[in-house]
């Protein structure tokens, strides 16, 4: 009884935090939740066909609470917040995607380039239904992601459903350490210049720079940006990015809860390109800093944009540490580009909308007709 209290204590103060901020009018309602809870709580430990774990329950009742507010809030308990904060490299392999929660499922934002989930298949926008042939569906984000994780070398069954496909896609691939190599370039059709970029770490920046140097000593004449599944990374990133091919005017803004914390980031002046034609390759796998940078040079009408319509995670999400040693994962601020648009749910829509021609379909390869648009255009 004495553990039953202090379950429903800790449910109280959770949704005190709800109360502070409603009106007194709403009081009787919140006090009939919480009743209702305690309630049910009650007749699951009474009734349920099975003993449960009381703490687990807890778990699982924080995280509802916050997976309600979007896909990308979440309750990582002291295991497993010691657990990201804690570096593993060369202990653990990985599949080489990056992931999100949708209706219950694991939703794929994107495959890394050359990582074994993108060699097996892996698609942007796959729902993994099954690890290892244990039902994805009612476990967290946190606890799929450590179903996918284990030794280097050892393989993992993964099940999927795909959008336009009537039956389940199963997958067998091999972990392995997930090396990015953010920024990649090449000539093509001896004046275009191309160059990939794969995700926006503290380098990436400086590495865009560069190649465009190399380019422009070699009197290259146009430009592709590849942001094609490229889930994002740092915002200071992606606003030196798109900076560079800007030669005024905002970039991006947030805004948050806290007048405080509103935030716009503004293009100095000088257009590294100096003006030149260039084409911004997006798709569904291309998220948040991605999206930040594609469509504020869209909205500045500086490059013309081909692919499909971009993921749509247009938020900002802070570690919260929590007394019990454990954190919330919660969305602090969301990004508004220069229209005044949010990107959230709504992503980036491309000038020129190429889908994907086949399931052959690889970057940067013969088959890639989204990339062979571009160079058509650019060449006339």
């Amino acid at each position: 009884m004495k553990k039953f209290i202090l379950i429903t204590s800790i449910f109280f103060l959770i949704f005190n935090l709800s109360y502070s901020s409603s009106s007194r009018g709403n009081e009787n309602n919140i006090y009939k939740k919480i009743d209702l809870f305690s309630e049910v709580l009650d007749k699951v430990k009474k009734e349920y066909v099975e003993d449960i774990d009381q703490s687990e329950v807890m778990d699982a009742a924080i995280n509802g609470v916050l997976q309600s507010l979007d896909p990308y809030s979440a309750y990582m308990s002291p295991s497993m917040y010691k657990e990201m904060a804690t570096e593993t490299s060369g202990e653990f392999g990985g599949l080489g995607i990056e992931v999100s929660m949708e209706a219950g499922v694991v939703k794929v934002i994107s495959p890394i380039d050359d990582s074994p989930a993108s060699k097996a298949g892996i698609k942007a926008g796959d729902y993994i239904v099954k690890i290892n042939n244990i039902q994805v569906q009612g476990k967290s984000l946190t606890e799929a992601v450590e179903l996918m994780r284990g030794p280097i070398g050892s393989e993992i069954n993964i099940t999927i459903r795909r959008v336009g496909v009537k039956k389940a896609l199963n997958f067998k691939i091999k972990r392995a350490v997930i090396e990015v190599a953010s920024v990649k370039s090449e000539i093509k059709n001896k004046n275009i210049g191309y160059i990939r970029l794969t995700s926006f770490n503290e380098n990436s920046s400086d590495q865009v720079k560069d190649k465009i140097n190399i380019f422009k000593k070699k009197n290259i004449k146009y430009y592709i940006l590849d942001l094609r599944n490229n889930p994002g990374g740092l915002l200071s990133q992606a606003i030196k990015i798109s900076d560079f091919f800007l030669d005024k005017g905002e970039i991006v803004s947030t805004k948050s809860k806290k007048e405080s914390e509103n935030r716009r980031w503004f293009a100095k002046k000088g257009d590294i390109l100096d003006g030149k034609t260039f084409v911004v390759l997006i798709n569904y796998g291309s998220a948040s800093a991605s999206e930040i940078v594609a469509g504020s040079i869209k909205d500045h009408k500086r490059a013309i944009l081909i692919g499909e319509r971009t993921y749509g995670k247009g938020s900002v999400q802070s570690i919260i540490p929590l007394k019990n040693d454990g954190a919330i994962r919660l969305t602090v601020s969301k990004y508004y580009l220069p229209s005044g648009n949010s990107i959230s749910e709504v992503g980036v829509i491309p000038d020129f909308e190429i889908s994907e021609e086949n399931e052959n379909f690889r970057i940067n390869t013969e088959t890639d007709n989204q990339l062979n648009f571009a160079i058509e255009l650019l060449t006339g």
